[in-house]
């Protein structure tokens, strides 16, 4: 990861914009919007640009740059179409650990524009680290036709009952759930359909009614992660690995889908080879209730399908014996996922009417 990406508070900060045209006309749009204070500093600068200059509160100064406008300012971005006068603005801004952006130069600068999709205050970035600003703009295109523009209601809404919750759950984690089940309920699509005011009666109710001991119950998810490939995850497979506290994955699950997991959840290796097993199989077993009785959300993630040659059934018994919630989700298994990669029907009306799965081991 060559870019850390963070969203950063601006309003009431000193930003210093050297360029007047289009380019920096586009950056200068996107400092007024956080409430930064702008200056801006060339020759010419267009009609628009001095105009959100004025409302910022900042200052213009139509000359060139000179070192000394660098007093004072939180940021500088260059957007001059002189290289030298960029890479000189940049040693200075480095030498005063000034942040810094050099537009179409990202090698120059400390930072760079994301392309973002704006459901204020639900803020989305994306950012190619300046390899493919193109790519980046696309990938925007297609998540501001799919997300829909009340994305920021909802979330206006949440905070508005966030201390109300607080006041009714003290403890974080059933807080979390509390809103996870939310954002599964009519609530959601009361909000994007414009009926806030019924969307804001049954959050109030959802509150009323919240249990902390119920929200906070164990729960175990038994999730088939395919042959490897992370396009592969069906969707439910992805919405239960982000919202599980503690994820159990085997040997054959890629890092790409382990990756998809919360940040915060506790990862346990229990992979299995022949002959070689982080767990034996009863220990995994016991793992699992041992943390769903702690009231956690538990993910036991299993390459393929969990109910083939997975024993995922052997899980099961234990969990069932001890009264504990689990939800199953298959998965493509390897033995039918590569012969779909491999153009290979399992099945064919003239050439083959079955198919078995046949395991080499016993259990001993």
């Amino acid at each position: 990861m060559e870019f850390l990406p963070i969203s950063w508070r601006l309003q009431g900060k000193q930003a210093l914009l050297v360029g007047g045209g289009e380019v920096a006309l586009r950056k200068g749009r996107l400092l007024h919007r956080s409430g930064a204070i702008l200056d801006v500093v060339a020759p010419e600068v267009c009609d628009e640009l001095r105009q959100i200059v004025a409302d910022s509160g900042g200052q213009l100064l139509l000359r060139p740059f000179n070192d000394a406008d660098l007093d004072g300012c939180g940021l500088v971005i260059c957007a001059t179409d002189d290289r030298v006068v960029n890479a000189h603005i940049a040693d200075l801004a480095g030498a005063r650990n000034v942040p810094v952006n050099v537009v179409d130069n990202p090698s120059l600068g400390d930072f760079i524009f994301p392309a973002i999709v704006d459901r204020s205050p639900v803020l989305i970035s994306i950012s190619s680290s300046g390899a493919s600003p193109v790519l980046a703009r696309k990938l925007r295109s297609q998540l501001e036709s799919s997300l829909p523009a009340r994305w920021g209601k909802l979330a206006d809404l949440m905070a508005r009952f966030r201390q109300p919750l607080k006041d009714k759950l003290d403890n974080v984690g059933a807080r979390r759930l509390f809103w996870e089940q939310a954002l599964d309920s009519p609530i959601v699509e009361k909000v994007l359909a414009g009926k806030d005011s019924e969307a804001e009666v049954l959050l109030a109710e959802a509150i009323a009614d919240a249990d902390a001991d119920k929200l906070s119950r164990g729960e175990v998810y038994l999730v088939g992660a395919g042959p490897g490939d992370p396009d592969l995850l069906t969707f439910r497979a992805l919405r239960l690995l982000q919202k599980a506290d503690v994820v159990l994955y085997d040997r054959l699950v890629g890092k790409g889908i382990v990756d998809l997991a919360r940040r915060d959840a506790e990862l346990v290796y229990v992979g299995k080879a022949r002959d070689k097993h982080a767990l034996p199989q009863d220990n995994i077993n016991e793992l699992l209730v041992h943390y769903a009785k702690q009231g956690k959300k538990v993910c036991r993630l299993k390459g393929g399908d969990p109910f083939i040659f997975g024993r995922g059934g052997e899980e099961i018994d234990l969990i069932v014996q001890e009264g504990i919630d689990f939800q199953v989700v298959p998965g493509i298994t390897a033995a039918s996922g590569c012969a779909a990669y491999g153009g290979i029907p399992l099945t064919h009306r003239d050439h083959a009417q079955s198919v078995r799965f046949v395991t080499g081991h016993r259990k001993d």
